[in-house]
């Protein structure tokens, strides 16, 4: 399968300049573009719009069973891709058929219940203690002081952990999705956490996520749960803090943004969508196998290949995005969300868009002129082709007591 001309899926152009990136790649290589992996492990990644409908929604041609993978034979068991890209892994993203569909319903239940009043409190309430800890400072680094611990104590409190859990679950889930050398470790402490919070809530339950899980009919076991959690967590927590962070970026450096940092709410709304859109947290997403050689984009893809799903490159694919410079309005048919059998289930997405606008609302409401205090070209995104977020927002604004 490995192609002369394929293109390292690394690099400083993932955090510099991704959508030319993606362009030059489309130019070069057509929807379907071939690239390697850490360790020159080849695979595609699928930038097409409507190749990536086609393989997002055939769940049996494009199959979410890794264990198809026909380059396992390759991979060393120290390889950092491993948490992302697992084998025999029992949780939801590798379950497919009719036992996925009963995974799906039992935490898009779980989730649904979740009461939106008291999400929207305890976001607000994290928010406020994130900016009374930064307020009469006069400055502060959005990303590691606000953006990066407010999802995870929303998500840790809604699935039944204490709060003095939540620093620790941070940099675990930090140094899994990045990819590099505290991956498994990551994976490790993530792990543990769970099983811990399971064994508690099977002795005692209580009214969260976990316990409602538990109480699911569908017969899991303890570990198929803990793993379940474990993507729950992740998905829910590195690509909304992103999200929150992005779209900060978004409004503190257009002008077209500008009128909201004092006062406006819609607008709040519209630059979230836009970050969607442009910006995307989830750039690429490992992955799907093809269950048989099929045709792909005009490329011959064998049985066993792994493909990628190139979201941001089919956000921007000019096949569908005709006049790339357009706002998106509040068109939602981006795929930030994936698509298909796999998708964030609608319930998760709901949570995370609850956080994610209650954090950007409590910063503009605790600091009304708030400003960049760096030049924003300056600005730069952590070393990930998966996850698109800043290594730091830098602001300044008039101190305020905290409340």
């Amino acid at each position: 399968m490995t192609t002369p001309d394929a293109v390292p899926l690394s690099g400083s152009r993932f955090q510099t300049e991704p959508a030319r990136l993606y362009r030059e790649m489309r130019r070069d290589h057509g929807a379907v573009v071939p690239v390697l992996l850490d360790g020159d492990i080849p695979a595609w990644l699928v930038l097409g719009y409507r190749e990536l409908h086609q393989v997002t929604g055939d769940p049996v041609l494009f199959s979410r069973d890794s264990d198809l993978w026909n380059q396992w034979e390759n991979i060393p068991d120290d390889w950092p891709l491993l948490p992302m890209i697992g084998r025999k892994q029992p949780s939801i993203l590798y379950t497919v058929g009719e036992r996925h569909r009963q995974r799906a319903a039992m935490v898009s239940n779980a989730l649904e219940a979740v009461d939106p009043f008291e999400l929207r409190g305890h976001a607000e309430r994290f928010a406020d203690e994130l900016i009374d800890a930064l307020c009469t400072a006069g400055e502060a680094d959005l990303i590691a002081q606000y953006a990066m611990l407010l999802p995870v104590r929303v998500l840790a409190r809604l699935y039944g952990f204490s709060d003095e859990d939540g620093p620790g679950l941070v940099t675990a889930l930090n140094g899994m999705i990045d990819g590099r050398e505290r991956a498994l470790a990551g994976q490790a402490h993530l792990a543990g956490s769970m099983a811990r919070l399971v064994a508690e809530r099977k002795k005692e339950p209580a009214d969260d996520v976990v316990s409602r899980m538990l109480a699911d009919d569908s017969g899991f076991s303890d570990e198929e749960i803990v793993q379940d959690l474990m993507v729950m967590l992740a998905a829910g927590h590195q690509p909304t803090a992103d999200w929150i962070g992005n779209s900060l970026r978004l409004m503190l450096t257009d002008d077209r943004f500008a009128a909201s940092l004092f006062g406006g709410r819609n607008s709040v709304a519209e630059a979230m969508n836009e970050v969607l859109w442009e910006d995307t947290p989830t750039q690429n997403v490992a992955g799907r196998w093809a269950a048989r050689d099929t045709r792909l984009g005009g490329r011959a893809v064998r049985a066993g290949d792994l493909l990628l799903l190139g979201l941001q490159g089919a956000n921007s694919d000019p096949q569908v995005r005709t006049d790339a410079s357009e706002l998106t309005g509040g068109n939602n048919a981006h795929f930030s969300f994936g698509h298909g059998d796999h998708r964030c289930p609608f319930p998760a997405q709901e949570v995370a868009e609850v956080i994610a606008r209650t954090g950007i609302e409590v910063v503009l409401d605790r600091l009304p002129d708030i400003d960049l205090a760096v030049p924003a070209d300056s600005l730069t995104r952590r070393p990930s082709p998966w996850l698109r977020g800043l290594t730091g927002l830098p602001v300044r604004f008039s101190p305020v007591p905290a409340h």
